[in-house]
């Protein structure tokens, strides 16, 4: 068992019960995706949960993929869950295990309930199905089909598995009781006719099992010990004990329910996120806005940082919305101690430094001790550590006659309490080198700012000012040697029905999934700079993370961004309000 520090919640408590009592030897957890889609922010928590407990008290956890619906699947998916879990740090016991290789023993089995009495063959239609089902007030009806014997049962299901017939004619289900209050009970259908190509088992199958029917078996199959799953699965429960314990498992796998994971702006319907992909809202599954794993990776995410949010919203059976910030805090707490840190000017305001040539001639014998500089061909070059506490180096700035500072930096008509530069505060330490005293501003026709004129003290490389205190540090970019790049700046994809000041009207051909995503869509989700990043920034890697000073954090996209043309993603602001409990 792991010697770390004990996290006490329910699940965890009854595996220590489990172990101690001798109930069970060891642990066996699995994570059972259904391939249909691409991972996202809840299934993290669940990740997390199964492959941590089995870690911590020295089991063991295995991937299988819940694969029943192959119309919904595609091979895609499975590569992208796979790597998704490794991304974040785990890795599952032995190879990659799919319902879909159990299919064999499904089909026995259900031919089995079949011969006990416990299944039968319907041909009602899907609609009348629905229809006799009943609803949570109304008892169902018994199909006219449920008393057929167990020999016309096996002749039409052997008919079902030969492709005898097509989609809807036919399906077989569990015979238990149509009067049940839970409706999970009401005769559940757990084989349907679809002749569809399978990803794992080709044409083999026109006849799957339903995710209720496979499931458990799986479960019981792999001698999970401990099955962990979400509280909306808990009305299941009751049929996948009776499916087990009716194919002849004497001590079959135990479900246990928690709460899946909300988070406000956040959807975690695998549903809605296609349409979002299939609507063009986005640019795909891995589109950084997404909460999908392979947004959040290619946004930046650190599986550190989503380990912690995880370990910080905690495992419980009662459902409840998490904040947004909790999210960002914990990603922003694993980047802020090992990012390196850089100068990127989002919208650049162009200014000119009149006295750069006299000023930096003089450069060697004015700047501070501390201060590494060197003068070449009209450039000066600043050495400046790319982590204030980290040895990751230095890095090299050039200072020119031209540079690029925020046009949020210089206000004409400034906001009370701005304490960057306007006409009434002139001076401002340029970071990492000289105070810049503004001395005029040239507007364009519309009144807007387009360029200011400076100068530069040039006793002040790495020294306070003599006799006079500036407040304030901006940061910089050489207009001619910094380099132009694409920055990406986020904010919530979709709106909380509370920000919404009018909702859009829907069309007459949407659903209800389309005209709700319409209805939440955030218009400034994603805003696009065209920045000037100083030269080392441009020498990224794709993946590597940064700190823009003063900025936020950025990570060099995955996908798009070269040394030629740069583009960054927004991971995280610097600062938040938020404090976590």
């Amino acid at each position: 068992m792991s010697t770390t520090t004990e996290k006490n919640d329910f699940i965890r408590t009854i595996i220590r019960e489990d172990l101690q009592s001798g109930k069970h030897q060891s642990i066996l957890t699995r994570f059972p995706p259904e391939p249909n889609g691409y991972l996202h922010i809840g299934h993290v928590k669940s990740i997390c949960l199964n492959f941590g407990v089995a870690g911590e008290f020295g089991g063991a956890c295995n991937l299988r993929f819940d694969d029943t619906n192959p119309t919904a699947e595609k091979q895609d998916y499975v590569d992208s869950i796979k790597a998704d879990v490794q991304w974040l740090g785990f890795d599952w016991q032995g190879e990659v295990r799919y319902a879909s290789g159990y299919f064999d023993q499904l089909y026995a089995w259900a031919v089995q309930l079949i011969e006990q009495g416990d299944a039968y063959v319907d041909l009602q239609s899907p609609e009348e199905l629905k229809a006799n089902r009943g609803t949570s007030w109304e008892a169902g009806k018994d199909s006219p089909y449920r008393n057929h014997s167990v020999a016309e049962n096996l002749a039409l299901f052997e008919k079902m598995r030969a492709g005898e017939f097509a989609e809807g004619q036919a399906v077989l289900r569990a015979k238990i009781d149509m009067t049940h209050p839970n409706i999970n009970m009401r005769d559940p259908v757990i084989y349907r006719v679809m002749h569809a190509h399978h990803h794992q088992t080709g044409d083999k199958w026109c006849i799957y099992p339903m995710y209720d029917y496979a499931h458990p078996l799986s479960d019981a199959l792999e001698g999970i010990t401990h099955s962990l799953c979400t509280l909306e699965f808990e009305d299941h429960r009751p049929f996948y004990d009776w499916v087990v314990e009716k194919v002849g498992f004497d001590n079959p796998p135990h479900q246990y329910e928690f709460s899946r994971l909300n988070i406000d702006h956040t959807l975690t319907s695998k549903r809605k996120l296609k349409r979002l992909v299939e609507m063009g809202v986005v640019t795909g599954w891995d589109d950084p806005r997404m909460p999908t794993v392979a947004g959040m990776r290619r946004r930046g995410y650190t599986p550190e940082g989503l380990k912690d949010f995880c370990e910080r919203v905690g495992i419980t059976k009662s459902d409840g919305l998490v904040d947004f910030r909790m999210l960002e805090f914990s990603v922003r707490k694993s980047l802020e101690d090992n990012t390196a840190r850089g100068m990127a000017v989002l919208r650049p305001l162009k200014v000119t430094i009149k006295n750069f040539d006299e000023a930096v001639v003089n450069f060697d014998a004015l700047k501070s001790e501390k201060t590494v500089a060197t003068l070449t061909d009209g450039v000066l070059w600043l050495s400046q550590p790319k982590h204030p506490n980290l040895d990751l180096g230095n890095r090299q700035i050039p200072f020119t006659k031209t540079i690029y500072i925020d046009q949020a930096d210089y206000q004409i008509n400034p906001p009370a309490g701005y304490k960057r530069l306007s006409p009434e505060n002139p001076e401002i330490r340029l970071r990492n080198s000289y105070v810049l005293k503004i001395d005029e501003h040239i507007l364009d026709e519309q009144g807007e700012v387009i360029e200011l004129i400076a100068s530069i003290d040039e006793k002040t490389l790495g020294n306070n000012p003599e006799g006079r205190k500036v407040k304030g540090v901006i940061h910089w970019v050489s207009a001619s040697h910094g380099v132009p790049a694409t920055v990406r700046l986020y904010e919530h994809l979709l709106l909380e029905d509370d920000e919404i000041e009018s909702l859009a009207e829907p069309d007459e051909a949407d659903d209800a999934d389309t005209t709700w995503i319409k209805q939440h869509l955030n218009p400034n989700s994603l805003t696009i700079c065209q920045a000037v990043v100083e030269p080392d920034l441009a020498k990224a890697v794709a993946g590597e993370r940064f700190q823009f000073e003063r900025e936020s954090y950025f990570v060099a996209d995955f996908v798009e961004h070269t040394s030629d043309k740069p583009v960054f993603n927004q991971i995280v602001g610097l600062k938040d309000s938020f404090k976590p409990e």
